[in-house]
């Protein structure tokens, strides 16, 4: 995965952050943008994504984040429309999309064809923030 960021970093000039906690330094995840490529009926898309360790959660680390990589991501990349996916389930994070200011159409939701099969995280919802409705 590491090698993957790296060359994220390479070709676009952006990726995936470490997220750390500027108190103590510790490593507790990452977030930033990473084009999605597999096929969907919305790809290729940039998304703004997340992830981060258990005892990190509900501290505001993913949307602080989160903002600073959309703010990149319409700011220097140059971007109309960013994305961001999650399993159905995970309230958490489409919490987090909701504070961001990303709205989901329900006719957008999808099987991610990268999760078996018969798996009850294969059904996912899209979020979606363009340039100009980006509070």
């Amino acid at each position: 995965m590491v090698d993957r960021i790296e060359s994220a970093f390479d070709e676009h000039g952006y990726g995936l952050w470490a997220l750390e906690v500027r108190a103590t330094g510790e490593f507790v995840g990452f977030t930033g943008l990473a084009w999605q490529t597999f096929e969907a009926h919305f790809t290729p898309a940039l998304e703004v994504g997340w992830r981060l360790a258990r005892s990190a959660w509900g501290r505001g680390y993913a949307s602080e984040a989160a903002r600073a990589a959309i703010g990149h991501g319409f700011g220097p990349a140059g971007q109309d429309e960013i994305v961001s996916m999650t399993a159905v389930a995970n309230l958490r994070s489409r919490a987090v999309m909701e504070r961001l200011g990303m709205t989901r159409d329900p006719a957008d939701d999808f099987d991610h064809p990268r999760v078996p099969a018969g798996s009850p995280v294969r059904p996912h919802v899209l979020y979606r923030l363009s340039r100009d409705a980006r509070r």
